[in-house]
């Protein structure tokens, strides 16, 4: 049984950090692509940031550019999101995600497994 486990989430005020993990189960995780989406209330499931699942390498969002940092260890089955400088506007429900695609995709279709999410708050 596969299972993505999000945990990390909080409340924490406007330019604070936050460290998501999300722990994996029941797959070959270093055969897998991580992703990050998040949706906020009202809004449709946006990405986030993905690590590859051949090279490491990432791709992110426009929007958090130099202030999310997306990593990977396989020894642990487990991806992180390490956010840094939060904005009110990012509180959302963060879930993570894995993939078979190669390379670092974007569109949340190609995703077959997700987590339950974890809710992050921003207070202004």
């Amino acid at each position: 049984q596969v299972q993505l486990v999000e945990s990390g989430g909080g409340l924490v005020q406007a330019g604070g950090a936050l460290r998501l993990s999300c722990a994996v189960s029941g797959l070959t995780f270093s055969g897998y692509g991580m992703g990050w989406f998040r949706q906020a209330p009202g809004k449709d499931r946006e990405f986030v940031a993905v690590i590859a699942r051949s090279d490491g390498s990432t791709y992110y969002a426009d929007s958090v550019k130099g202030r999310f940092t997306i990593s990977r260890d396989n020894t642990k089955n487990t991806v992180y999101l390490q956010m840094n400088s939060l904005k009110p506007e990012e509180t959302a429900v963060y879930y993570c995600a894995a993939t078979t695609r190669f390379g670092v995709p974007v569109m949340k279709y190609v995703y077959g497994y997700w987590g339950q999410g974890t809710q992050v708050t921003v207070s202004s």
